[in-house]
């Protein structure tokens, strides 16, 4: 995608009905000895750290679950889109783990470092109608019976971004990704 010149926005969204993207598979990583998890982890923040660095608008269009890990990929996107029944949350506390791919570092720019530090602290969920009051999602709406509310959204967002001029538009992404490293 990276260097696709026809990729204007890309837009992640699940094929399984009410789930983001619910994280890693717990059962399998305590299989896993500290190296292995060391390097899934390296692996795991490597990849969400491309998804950010994509030069064209990524949004995340979320219509179900988005924990732990999950939430860190809709993170790593430069926009988010929630359905009002969506659940959010870095849980990894409950599991006695620390997010560790980019959540600690994205979720207090997009939220601020009190309301981050509280729903790390706590790992609680909320919903879409939340994630919007607080900042986290740029749009939350009512879920559809098709369960893609958030994608439909996304779509919309996605077609007002695609008659913008391409390059104004990565650069204005670079710009303001460097800038709030400044």
């Amino acid at each position: 995608l990276r260097f696709d010149e026809q990729v204007r926005v890309v837009v992640f969204k699940s094929e399984v009905k009410g789930v983001f993207c619910a994280g890693a598979d717990l059962k399998e990583r305590a299989k896993m000895d500290d190296a292995e998890v060391g390097e899934f982890v390296r692996r795991l923040r490597n990849l969400m750290d491309e998804i950010a660095a994509l030069p064209v608008p990524t949004i995340a269009a979320i219509d179900g679950y988005a924990l732990g890990g999950g939430l860190e990929l809709a993170l790593a996107c430069d926009l988010r889109v929630a359905a009002s029944s969506a659940k959010m949350g870095l849980i990894e506390t409950t599991r006695g783990l620390l997010p560790g791919a980019g959540g600690t570092q994205r979720l207090p720019r997009c939220v601020g470092i009190g309301l981050a530090k509280e729903l790390i602290f706590t790992g609680r969920q909320i919903d879409g109608e939340q994630a919007f009051s607080m900042g986290l999602v740029n749009h939350s709406v009512p879920q559809n019976s098709q369960g893609d509310a958030a994608y439909k959204r996304a779509l919309t967002l996605a077609k007002e971004i695609l008659p913008q001029a391409p390059f104004a538009v990565k650069m204005g992404k670079l710009a303001i990704n460097k800038g709030m490293e400044v």
